[in-house]
């Protein structure tokens, strides 16, 4: 992977984060990106040896193009894009009302249609690579009636399939594989009673008795690279959660 180039969309903190950093442990020139966050995503870039950042907005086509086109500019190829930008809504699944259809808009403007996005702007330009590789963030929820909301969960099912019919279309020149995390330690999640809910079920009742770490979900990332036979998968990153 060294002096390869890497985009990852939502990378100023989290997970998004914890990835950018893997990469560029591997040697490869990192794009970091958010929507805002801007001190955080510049000093992140700051710290990793030949990173930029970029500001862009996923769920925006144009900021989607300029995001791409930047780091053609910025390194003049591109081998690896990292779909992790998301976004979600806590709304208890019951509560029919409160999923709005500007909740279900904002979603899947992001998780979805910005995956999308980023893809078709990237795709000409992960093939010119000769190993152009896609790995999207997905979750357990889009496999499993669970998650944050019905918009969150529906929208990650939505990128699992994308995952799929973008590998058989994209191959044999550019692999796309998709890493879904369970519950995943971040400054977002530690303090929110929503989830710290979930933790405690989580280290009661799986097999690993411990919720992840945004490092677990970037060796996935780094595993998928490295898995040169293998495209269209979706891996569980959840401790053996889906055992039980």
């Amino acid at each position: 992977m060294d002096k390869q180039v890497a985009l990852v969309t939502g990378s100023s903190s989290g997970i998004g984060a914890a990835i950018a950093r893997r990469l560029a442990a591997e040697g490869m020139r990192v794009v970091v990106n958010s929507a805002r966050s801007v001190s955080a995503g510049e000093e992140l870039a700051a710290s990793l040896d030949g990173a930029t950042y970029v500001r862009a907005d996923v769920s925006v086509p144009e900021d989607a193009e300029r995001l791409v086109a930047t780091a053609l500019e910025t390194y003049g190829r591109l081998d690896v894009l990292v779909n992790n930008a998301g976004t979600t809504r806590v709304i208890p699944h019951g509560d029919l009302g409160a999923a709005t259809v500007e909740v279900w808009r904002h979603i899947l403007d992001v998780n979805v249609l910005g995956a999308w996005q980023m893809s078709t702007a990237a795709a000409r330009h992960l093939r010119e690579s000769g190993h152009g590789c896609i790995v999207n963030i997905s979750s357990v929820a889009g496999s499993r009636p669970v998650g944050s909301s019905i918009p969150y969960a529906v929208s990650k099912a939505a990128l699992d399939h994308m995952t799929r019919l973008l590998a058989k279309a994209l191959g044999p020149e550019i692999r796309v594989n998709a890493v879904a995390p369970a519950l995943t330690e971040t400054p977002w999640t530690r303090d929110d009673p929503f989830f710290q809910d979930i933790a405690e079920k989580v280290r009661q009742g799986t097999p690993l008795r411990r919720v992840g770490t945004a490092e677990d979900v970037a060796e996935a990332v780094i595993a998928l690279l490295r898995a040169r036979h293998v495209t269209g998968a979706v891996l569980p990153v959840d401790g053996g959660a889906y055992l039980v």
